[in-house]
């Protein structure tokens, strides 16, 4: 075994053990230009150290684009995408105000909580819709 296939070796080991302990996927890509580096100086013994460096920044390039393109994202998709968004789970629920809308502010209790909404000034107990959401602020209307 030749010291430049155990430095890329060992290269590639230290750059999988750091995604291991900082995950992210980055320098997974990284490990695997480094173990293409080990294969190319398997199949081209008499490969320069700066040919080899040059060679691994392509590769890294290369891996980090094939990433970016083919596996970013992927696997995230929920099919549930609402779930930790409470505020906008409710747009469509109809409520009775809880406090009159004066001034464009008031609140409706919806299931155990009270929210704050805003909208046209309307009166106490009139029945609204969640038309949309502002951070936990409801824009309703009447219903």
């Amino acid at each position: 075994m030749s010291v430049k296939f155990a430095f890329w070796a060992i290269a590639a080991l230290v750059l999988f053990a750091a995604e291991a302990m900082a995950p992210g996927a980055f320098m997974l890509w990284f490990g695997f230009a480094a173990v293409a580096m080990a294969v190319a100086v398997l199949l081209a013994p008499g490969l320069g150290w700066l040919a080899q460096a040059v060679l691994f920044s392509v590769l890294a390039v290369i891996s980090v684009a094939v990433y970016r393109r083919w596996f970013r994202g992927k696997g995230r998709q929920s099919d549930k995408p609402l779930l930790n968004r409470r505020a906008e789970q409710l747009v469509g629920t109809v409520a009775t105000l809880d406090q009159p809308i004066e001034g464009g502010r008031g609140r409706v209790r919806i299931d155990d909580a009270f929210w704050t909404v805003e909208g046209a000034d309307l009166p106490l107990g009139t029945r609204v819709r969640v038309i949309a959401v502002n951070g936990m602020t409801l824009k309703v209307q009447e219903a």
